[in-house]
């Protein structure tokens, strides 16, 4: 309780910091902010709120793009644990007694085949900082506070930001900023239709990695356990943060886990985790499709007939013509007569 009551001013060196590691994430998200807007406003409007939407949905796609080493990256090392778990299960039965020699064995089995644990969480990680620099950035323009050096060299984008409205709801806004006392307006609608969107992707994503790109063996066991807990705690989580985050934050994060949702389809039918139903399927495609490709190899190329050149004549004249030979039949192989008992005795 002590510690509460100090004055602000102690906090104010450490609030310094914050604000001087936030500041190059600023700068990056209004500027791709501005640089897409200045593309879509030819389009929609300088104004208009879907010229702000698109806007957001392009910087989710830039910083997605940027991810994609780290997504290849998480994606390798998820494999490596779901195909190594038959494995720490053969060490949880032969070291269960002693816990220090299970994490040391453990973390050994995860050094030596290249798997980290805490892989699967850099990609969520990394976008964290981007996130609550484009909430500061709406939040900003909500209060008339310009983030970043973007905006704040443009005013006149900022008010834009602030005024643009999707379906009659301000993209600055957040469901409990606007409250009830008028009843439920756009905004609530608008940020309950995207709050929904944004779970039902997520619980997607983390289904299909489950259901298709996992191998039985893994289904048991702690990380099994721990994709169960993902799969029905994040969508929660997001859901009920949701109600705090302005209109055009969960634009991004829908967008975002959109982008997820497809990529790890991609990934799951191109290149699935051997032992899993998306790997069986992915073999059965290229037997299917090589099958097609030798019928259609067959009929495009059958075996020609061979030419020979033959004299012919016009008008008195003779000409070299190419007549094609059709293949002699193969004289049948006389069969030796029957004899009977007597003549083969004689």
């Amino acid at each position: 309780m002590e510690l509460l009551l100090l004055p602000m001013s102690i906090w104010d060196p450490f609030i310094a910091i914050g604000s001087a590691i936030m500041q190059p994430l600023y700068w990056v998200v209004s500027g791709i902010l501005v640089l897409a807007h200045s593309l879509f406003s030819p389009i929609f409007g300088p104004d208009n709120g879907w010229t702000w939407a698109f806007s957001i949905m392009f910087l989710t796609v830039v910083i997605r793009i940027a991810l994609i080493p780290l997504f290849v990256k998480q994606i390798k090392s998820s494999r490596n644990m779901q195909l190594l778990q038959p494995k720490v299960r053969e060490l949880q039965k032969k070291h269960g007694h002693d816990r220090e020699k299970l994490g040391q064995e453990t973390m050994k089995l995860y050094r030596e085949n290249n798997a980290n644990p805490l892989a699967s969480c850099l990609p969520l990680l990394l976008q964290l900082p981007i996130f609550l620099a484009l909430f500061r950035v709406l939040d900003g323009a909500a209060r008339g506070i310009p983030r970043g050096h973007w905006l704040v060299v443009n005013p006149d984008l900022l008010n834009s930001l602030n005024q643009a409205t999707i379906f009659g709801a301000r993209i600055s806004d957040t469901f409990l900023k606007v409250g009830f006392a008028n009843g439920i307006t756009s905004v609530h609608i608008v940020t309950l239709v995207l709050i929904l969107a944004m779970t039902i992707t997520l619980f997607i994503t983390q289904l299909q990695l489950m259901r298709k790109n996992m191998p039985p063996d893994a289904l048991t066991g702690p990380f099994a356990q721990q994709q169960k807990i993902m799969l029905y705690v994040f969508p929660l989580i997001f859901a009920v943060g949701g109600i705090n985050f302005p209109v055009g934050v969960l634009i991004y994060w829908f967008t975002s886990n959109l982008w997820t949702m497809g990529q790890q389809f991609y990934v799951i039918r191109r290149n699935p985790a051997p032992g899993t139903p998306a790997y069986d399927a992915w073999e059965a495609r290229r037997k299917t499709k090589g099958k097609a490709d030798v019928a259609l190899t067959a009929v495009a190329d059958p075996e020609p007939a061979p030419e020979v050149a033959g004299p012919s004549s016009t008008n008195g004249q003779k000409t070299s013509k190419v007549v094609r030979q059709q293949p002699r039949p193969q004289p049948k192989r006389p069969q030796p007569k029957k004899q009977t008992r007597a003549q083969r005795k004689r």
